[in-house]
């Protein structure tokens, strides 16, 4: 088949990558000049699939409103353009629901699984270097985070994910770059997970799928969509400024939060809301390079919901969430939070002197899951809605659509991944 992919995001190019590798003729449509520009640019790297669960969590609400008034909140509100996402919280809300939670967790938890299991098989079968490391520690500062993690450790245990719960001590030993001085009851040592630069990941696999034929247009936008049994679709090329209209036989749409703006055309609403995220990525000190203090492989902070991670001789702080924020507009109390929890536990581990600051946007669906498959148009296909998790769940969700555009059974059970349940 001719498919043309909208969106050169770590879902847009591992897509291409499963679409050329399966035969097919892949043209990608990309409207800056790059692959992983957007959300995909500089995320905290974490590949941790018993950590990946639904945001909508039953006791969630109340927690992001006592979130509303604290100095370092891992939830922020971005101001009056929270109130247009108001149909969006809504359905939030209602998916916190103790029954739906568990149906999308294990949903999410058998993707992710599934992902990590390809993208390891890509990494094998190409000889892929993307500053990977194994083993992600979950800190749990005090009696209190450790109660409220039992939820989280019985979960675990449930869904078989290998963990161990540390003592502070062992915590240390395992992540000897832990400032000692920090008040820690408990860690959460995740061995089998693992920390990646997902940016160059994209990279490296836009290569081979280019090796595979497809084709990727860079600085193209796509402004239109139409369906069919050959679906057209209008771009313009925003170097030149001129637009084209191709047709292909199907269109994959791998846009993240900007997939409203083309589906509305075509009748479908669907339910996405840009949540904000950012990060902090700086250069290991020099006096740290050969002692290697800062983490080996990641470390997340369970109370502030911040992850850093070690990225070849760079340090990542990343986290928030930001409902109804901007794109071009950064909050000072959400980066502040990111540099307290880098000095709580790595002081003068990274020249913050030379550091880069990034906001992103997570395309986040409501209750959780991503949608993949054929969408309710005649010819347009859907790979959307991954929020925080694109990078961990990427390579399995690219592989599910490839096979179900093929017409085969993909490799896990896709129940409730599909926009049906989106339904109002």
């Amino acid at each position: 088949m001719r498919i043309a992919i909208i969106g050169a995001g770590i879902v847009g190019v591992t897509s291409a990558h499963e679409l050329a590798v399966d035969g097919h003729e892949v043209t990608v449509y990309e409207r800056h000049s790059s692959v992983a520009s957007e959300t995909s640019f500089a995320n905290a790297g974490v590949i941790a699939p018993g950590y990946v669960t639904p945001w909508a969590a039953p006791g969630m609400p109340l927690k992001v409103l006592r979130h509303m008034f604290g100095r370092h909140a891992p939830v922020r509100f971005g101001g009056a353009n929270v109130l247009a996402q108001l149909p969006w919280i809504w359905r939030w809300w209602r998916a916190c629901h103790p029954a739906v939670y568990q149906a999308n967790r294990g949903r999410l938890y058998q993707l992710a699984q599934f992902s990590s299991q390809r993208l390891h098989a890509l990494t094998l079968a190409f000889n892929l270097e993307y500053e990977q490391a194994r083993g992600v520690l979950v800190l749990l500062r005090n009696a209190r985070d450790l109660a409220q993690a039992q939820a989280s450790l019985r979960m675990l245990r449930e869904l078989q994910v290998g963990f161990e719960l540390l003592d502070a001590a062992q915590c240390q030993q395992l992540e000897p770059g832990l400032n000692s001085a920090m008040p820690l009851q408990a860690g959460i040592s995740l061995p089998k997970d693992e920390v990646g630069n997902c940016r160059q990941f994209a990279h490296l696999l836009k290569a081979q799928a280019q090796r595979h034929g497809a084709r990727f247009l860079f600085q193209h936008e796509v402004m239109s969509l139409s369906a069919g049994t050959s679906p057209r679709l209008q771009s313009r090329n925003l170097a030149g400024h001129a637009t084209a209209e191709s047709a292909f036989d199907a269109v994959l749409l791998c846009t993240g939060h900007q997939a409203p703006r083309l589906l509305e055309s075509l009748g479908l609403m669907l339910p996405i809301a840009p949540v904000y995220g950012y990060s902090v990525t700086a250069p290991l000190s020099q006096s740290e390079l050969p002692t290697s203090r800062g983490p080996r492989g990641a470390v997340m902070d369970e109370k502030f919901k911040v992850a850093i991670s070690r990225l070849g001789q760079r340090i990542r702080v990343a986290g928030s969430a930001e409902l109804g924020g901007t794109p071009d507009q950064m909050n000072a109390a959400a980066l502040r939070t990111l540099y307290k929890v880098l000095d709580d536990w790595f002081p003068g581990a990274a020249r913050l002197s030379q550091a880069s600051a990034w906001k992103g946007a997570r395309p986040m669906l409501p209750d959780g899951p991503p949608v993949l498959g054929p969408s309710r148009c005649p010819g347009i296909w859907l790979n959307l809605g991954h929020g925080s998790s694109g990078w961990a769940l990427a390579c399995g969700s690219a592989r599910v659509v490839a096979d179900l555009m093929a017409g085969r059974e993909p490799a896990i059970d896709v129940s409730g991944l599909g926009p049906q349940r989106l339904k109002a």
